[in-house]
């Protein structure tokens, strides 16, 4: 029985978490009653700040900016004061900070390291995934010896979950769309994004904009001008967080996004999603949800967001909102 679990990451920014959150809800979901350590070896972690509250009840216990995995010395002591675990699962490739981390008292440790070569377990005969979602995911099955199942659902605040029903009532027929991202290379045109938003408009469906800090800034007052129906409901609030964003999208039918952080939120609130990319790997970087489906530029000859056709998008979201959308990578 595996009591005891410490996930080794070397740093989380805010992406790095979103994108480490299904891997987290697979790993709880395979070990429902381990004591699960985080250890961010050498920086920060956000899931000891902002993003704490989406992993209360997944992680027991992180340890932030824990000062392992850096330099060769390391090797002639134990971190983490001699503690033991029964499974040590290694999130990085870096062969010195394996051998660091090796040294942590455990009983079984699983590590992509050099081709596995320290990990008491590896995968048989598979290729390596090319998505980061999938390889984490690809740990879990090797330390359950299952395929992850059903994730295990993530912890719903009563009052974050009131804030969404005031924003987002009950009644209409909400689809979302994120028309923001990191950088703008990443970001379909925003007038694509408006006029697909009427178009569902004029279908009966309210369009729910979200808008982070930055964009709303620039872009709320011309979303309002094109889209007087639409809702935007992270501007009605003082201080938004992914906590919100996350329980606003499970109030969606649908939702598009470019790739993006708020992607990676509805991606988590396990609804349908279309995800839009062009610079970016989709095959390295597509969220992981259940319901998934990716348009590409490089479908359309080319690399930049530009590129996806606006009829692709909207036969996509439509087969998306019907519940028969393909992946497409």
């Amino acid at each position: 029985m595996i009591a005891s679990i410490l996930v080794y990451v070397g740093t989380d920014a805010v992406g790095d978490g979103l994108i480490k959150l299904p891997f987290v809800r697979a790993l709880r979901a395979a070990f429902p009653t381990a004591r699960i350590t985080w250890v961010a070896g050498k920086g920060p972690t956000v899931y000891a700040g902002i993003l704490a509250p989406l992993v209360a009840g997944l992680i027991d216990e992180v340890i932030d900016d824990a000062g392992i995995g850096s330099r060769p010395l390391e090797l002639l002591r134990r971190p983490l004061a001699g503690r033991t675990f029964d499974l040590i699962l290694d999130t990085q490739r870096r062969l010195l900070t394996t051998l660091i981390l090796k040294r942590v008292r455990h009983r079984r440790f699983i590590s992509a390291a050099a081709g596995y070569l320290l990990s008491d377990a590896r995968p048989a005969g598979k290729a390596k995934p090319s998505s980061m979602a999938a390889q984490l995911a690809g740990l879990v099955e090797l330390a359950s010896g299952r395929p992850p199942g059903l994730a295990a659902p993530l912890p719903l605040d009563p009052a974050i979950e009131a804030e969404a029903d005031r924003l987002l009532p009950l009644g209409p027929r909400y689809v979302g769309f994120a028309p923001g991202a990191g950088g703008r290379y990443k970001c379909w045109p925003l007038d694509r994004y408006l006029a697909l938003a009427a178009e569902m408009a004029g279908e009966g469906l309210v369009p729910v904009i979200l808008l982070g800090p930055a964009e709303a800034e620039e872009w709320a007052a011309t979303v309002r001008a094109a889209l007087p129906s639409a809702r935007l409901p992270l501007q009605e609030v003082a201080h938004p967080t992914p906590m919100l964003t996350i329980a606003l999208g499970r109030r969606l039918a649908a939702a598009v996004a470019n790739d993006s952080g708020t992607g990676h939120m509805l991606a988590a609130a396990d609804i349908p999603l279309l995800s839009l990319f062009g610079p970016t790997p989709a095959e390295k970087f597509a969220p992981a949800t259940a319901r998934p489906t990716v348009v590409r530029a490089q479908d359309f000859g080319g690399t930049a967001m530009e590129a996806i056709p606006f009829d692709a998008v909207s036969q996509a979201l439509r087969r998306t909102l019907a519940g028969d959308a393909p992946v497409c990578f």
